[in-house]
């Protein structure tokens, strides 16, 4: 994680910004600038509510992940509206051992169609399925630079286990989703108008606060693509 406070970045500074890490990923569910297609654009207000606060790592559905993110705060909020990591290195190595051992070679199916899907009708989800499969990733990632483990699950996108029967699939994945709960994984960024934070993608799971309705809050994310978990 990077933080900083009042960075004065415009939204094309902003794109170049995250252009230095790599290429910049298109979402094609979310809602995108239209000056500037690779920024996507949270902005809740009276009408609209937050529904970010689910503890998430980024387009995990897609064969290749993003590497990270830069998130802008546009506008933000009197009060509310934090946003909290968690890091989930930290959380494998303190899975018990028995876990570990449990887990290891396990893969899991991440996909986007119950979620940006839920709006879709039928058709919808089966043109939009041609170009958007689910993924199969490790449960257990590597991290490409520093060779540590990863836990690299999340309840947004992971649906299921390969390989288990579906109780006991969903019990353990459950349990896995749990370990970004803990305080002792975490970090929380209060925003002010202007803040910028930069995260690995790959390496944490983020949850955005709910708290603030009818409030405005306007944030603009930048993605760079990753690589494929191994």
């Amino acid at each position: 994680m990077l933080f900083f406070r009042n960075c004065g970045l415009d939204p094309e500074a902003h794109a170049a910004l995250g252009a230095r890490w790599g290429e910049l990923e298109y979402h094609p569910f979310l809602a995108n600038r239209n000056d500037q297609p690779v920024t996507v654009r949270f902005e809740k207000n009276h009408d609209t509510a937050g529904f970010e606060n689910v503890w998430h790592s980024d387009v995990s559905w897609r064969a290749v992940p993003s590497l990270g993110s830069l998130l802008r705060a546009v506008e933000v909020p009197a009060a509310g509206g934090d946003t909290l990591w968690a890091d989930m290195a930290a959380a494998y190595d303190c899975l018990p051992d028995d876990v570990k051992q449990r887990i290891d070679g396990l893969e899991a199916v991440h996909d986007w169609i119950d979620t940006f899907g839920a709006l879709m009708s039928d058709e919808e989800r089966t043109s939009t399925r041609q170009n958007f499969p689910a993924s199969i990733h490790p449960v257990v990632r590597t991290h490409p630079e520093t060779g540590r483990k990863m836990l690299y699950v999340n309840g947004i996108f992971t649906t299921e286990l390969v390989g288990l029967p579906a109780d006991e699939g969903d019990r353990l994945l459950e349990y896995l989703c749990r370990q970004a709960d803990y305080p002792e994984y975490q970090c929380r960024w209060t925003w002010q108008a202007g803040d910028l934070a930069i995260w690995d993608n790959r390496a944490t799971r983020h949850y955005a606060t709910s708290d603030y309705h009818p409030q405005r809050r306007v944030m603009e994310r930048i993605t760079v693509i990753g690589d494929r978990p191994f």
